[in-house]
């Protein structure tokens, strides 16, 4: 673990008083956007992601998309634990294949992550993922959580399950809920409904975790479709954008709602930024106890290289795709990680 233990001691003097040495941890979200193999699978729609389908996906262009988000990984974080994120959380992995092939490429192979990934019914085909570092994160288990909802007419409707996935940081109980919220499409009131009863059931999962064991740590996080100020969030999930609120309700705390109200976002549109994706922290991880890690700071990761230089959306997130024309960008979205840490004995 000496790669994992650094001195923190400069950033958190002024905090804690004295100096003290800390390991430190992050943990990230990214949706990878649109991360397919260039088969065909007859059991979702994936055509347009084929050699001759409208995107002309070819193998060349799928290995520079992995080669593209390897750079990434392999970057975030690195300013203060060189390995990177002990764990990540993906969005829109098509399946297991993808995974596979991004692990095993050069920038972060030598990390030797390993995959928690079960396909849903997305009607897409998309899933989410998580990636983890076995020196950091021991995995004890892991489940795929329908989410039930039904449209206007009584139909159930089928999106992306919650990854529920149970282990030990650092010998710490850690429960980690990876989530990819029904879009916005046909507008977000109309829509609101469907992520409300997103965040209605991360809220019942979340209780039933932290009633079993008060002091594990649970972190939710993922393309919420949805900023930390709309009650999706607030409301339904009772996520707190202060430690103090958090702490004083026993519920989640969200870091990221400064950074949006300060103008930060995760993606463009309209020329205006959105924060969808989110890392939140259960109230047990904002206590700063000796033998525990607690949350420290959070992170949109906008380098210049992850946005577009010139044209029409110069400044937004350097994407795979303008429509149908390959650009050979990264993903519409950009990623977060937040750092926790964890004081050292003396």
């Amino acid at each position: 673990m000496k790669r994992y233990l650094i001195v923190f001691a400069v950033a958190l003097l002024a905090i804690q008083g004295s100096a003290q040495q800390f390991k430190i941890a992050a943990i990230a979200f990214y949706n990878v956007e649109n991360l397919f193999d260039t088969e065909n699978d007859p059991k979702i729609r994936d055509d347009e992601f084929t050699p001759e389908g409208e995107k002309r996906w070819t193998e060349d262009k799928y290995q520079e998309k992995l080669d593209n988000l390897a750079k990434v990984i392999s970057e975030m974080a690195t300013e203060k634990t060189p390995d990177g994120p002990a764990l990540i959380g993906l969005a829109e992995v098509e399946n297991r294949k993808v995974l596979e092939d991004l692990v095993k490429r050069p920038a972060i192979a030598n990390r030797g992550y390993q995959i928690v990934h079960y396909d849903s019914k997305d009607f897409r085909g998309i899933d989410v993922a998580m990636l983890y570092q076995e020196k950091y994160f021991t995995l004890s288990d892991s489940y795929s959580v329908p989410v039930d909802m039904v449209d206007e007419k009584g139909k159930k409707v089928f999106t992306r399950d919650i990854l529920l996935v149970s282990g030990e940081l650092d010998g710490q109980e850690l429960h980690v809920l990876i989530n990819h919220w029904p879009s916005r499409r046909g507008g977000q009131k109309a829509s609101a409904h469907r992520r409300n009863a997103s965040a209605k059931r991360n809220k019942e999962l979340t209780d039933s975790l932290l009633l079993q064991n008060p002091k594990a740590g649970v972190i939710m996080m993922g393309d919420l479709n949805d900023d930390p100020n709309n009650e999706s969030l607030t409301k339904y999930l009772d996520a707190k954008n202060t430690k103090e609120k958090a702490l004083k309700t026993e519920s989640y705390y969200n870091p990221f709602y400064d950074l949006f109200k300060k103008g930060i976002g995760t993606l463009a549109y309209r020329d205006s930024w959105s924060l969808f994706d989110q890392i939140l922290v259960s109230s047990s991880l904002l206590k700063e106890e000796e033998s525990q890690y607690y949350f420290y700071k959070a992170i949109v990761f906008n380098k210049p290289y992850l946005l577009q230089k010139s044209g029409q959306y110069k400044g937004y997130p350097f994407r795979t795709f303008d429509f149908d024309n390959y650009i050979g960008g990264y993903s519409d979205h950009l990623p977060t990680y937040i750092f926790l840490v964890k004081k050292v004995s003396q």
